[in-house]
């Protein structure tokens, strides 16, 4: 299937869990894919994997609580490849974990929603006005939020509300760029099999091996499939945004998430 032969496709976050599988999708389905992250080895050896299976891609370095990388990074895109059709903003961390509101640090709220949201707004400024300027014009955008963005949890407030921002920089920018060719949709993620995922329950248990499969336990029971999701299927879901079979959608948060949230919608 090569529904992006021909296609230039930017992956932030490409190194790991869901852009990673995001990465190597759009490389097989004929996309020239630049895939980011700061992990470089860990992007050197998803390059490595999608070249081995005949497709073309190239890792750039990029932190994305840096202005200055991800106008770099976009610039970089069009160096290789002359052009930026399709960009998966996944770049994301939860690295001050959870707590209550009253105690995280003012230092904290500023690098969580650095690199959660307003590299989201960075990244879209300058992948709108590339897309804009090419000849022909256009291209789509699909920003990754989270369940958590949709009525957001206790003890991850900071989270919660850059990945809530997330839903409404997209949903902006979708009415803003509605006639002018570019679509921008909203992947809205559930509980994946990823680093970030791991790292969360492991807070949570402590690192007791026992008391891990606990948790986890408790968390399959809000999850109506009763499993956790594969992160491939993740970026199945941001490449058919991505794709012309999705033409005429734009502005949409995709809820990606086994059934976790139906209740509530």
């Amino acid at each position: 299937m090569d529904r992006f032969a021909g296609k230039v496709a930017l992956v932030t976050g490409g190194s790991s869990g869901i852009g990673r599988a995001a990465a190597i999708a759009f490389a097989r389905d004929g996309a020239h894919v630049v895939l980011s992250a700061r992990g470089e080895q860990r992007g050197l050896n998803t390059v490595n994997e999608i070249t081995k299976a005949g497709g073309v891609a190239t890792f750039v370095r990029a932190d994305m609580s840096k202005p200055a990388d991800i106008a770099a990074l976009i610039d970089r895109t069009v160096e290789l490849y002359g052009r930026l059709d399709c960009a998966f903003n996944n770049a994301a961390t939860n690295e001050h974990g959870i707590g209550s509101i009253v105690e995280f640090s003012e230092e904290q709220f500023d690098s969580t929603i650095g690199v959660n949201l307003k590299s989201v707004w960075l990244c879209m400024k300058y992948e709108i006005r590339q897309m804009l300027a090419q000849t022909p014009p256009g291209g789509t955008i699909v920003n990754t939020s989270s369940i958590n963005g949709l009525g957001a949890s206790p003890a991850g407030a900071l989270y919660s509300a850059a990945k809530a921002g997330v839903l409404a920089l997209t949903k902006s920018a979708a009415q803003e760029f509605a006639t002018r060719g570019i679509r921008v949709n909203a992947l809205v993620a559930g509980a994946f099999r990823t680093p970030m995922l791991d790292e969360a329950i492991g807070t949570l248990s402590g690192g007791d091996d026992e008391k891990r499969k606990a948790v986890e336990s408790r968390y399959l029971e809000f999850i109506p499939q009763r499993r956790i999701g594969d992160p491939a299927e993740a970026a199945e879901a941001a490449l058919w945004l991505c794709s012309d079979a999705a033409s005429y959608v734009t502005g949409h948060s995709m809820i990606v998430d086994g059934g976790m949230t139906a209740w509530a919608r």
